[in-house]
């Protein structure tokens, strides 16, 4: 059974930092796509950033040059490390990994408030 784990979630000022991280167990079957999406309160799901196998990786426009993504294969772990926080960061951040032939999976959240 496959399991997703994440920590890293908490109260941050205005210009602090984070790091978020996410393993996954009960597999070991390849894993192609890990990341990171978000869904503040009152909004729809976004994607927040990416980062495929190959360490390529894709940012939501109002990330870039704040939040890195990363990602440990021999851990079967993602991070993302979150700078220069905002206000509007605030949201609750889901791990996401796209395991080969099983499919995508979902962590349960973890919350990130920024204060201003």
């Amino acid at each position: 059974q496959v399991q997703l784990v994440e920590s890293g979630g908490g109260l941050v000022q205005a210009g602090g930092s984070l790091r978020l991280s996410c393993a996954v167990s009960g597999t070991t079957l390849a894993i192609n796509r890990m990341g990171w999406y978000r869904q503040a309160p009152g909004k729809q799901r976004e994607l927040a950033a990416l980062i495929t196998s190959l360490s390529s990786t894709t940012y939501a426009d109002s990330v870039k040059g704040r939040f890195t993504a990363s990602r440990d294969n021999a851990k079967k772990t993602v991070y993302l490390q979150m700078n220069s926080l905002k206000p509007e960061d605030t949201a609750v951040y889901y791990c996401y990994v796209q395991i080969s032939i099983h499919g995508d999976y979902w962590g349960k959240g973890t919350l990130v408030t920024v204060s201003s």
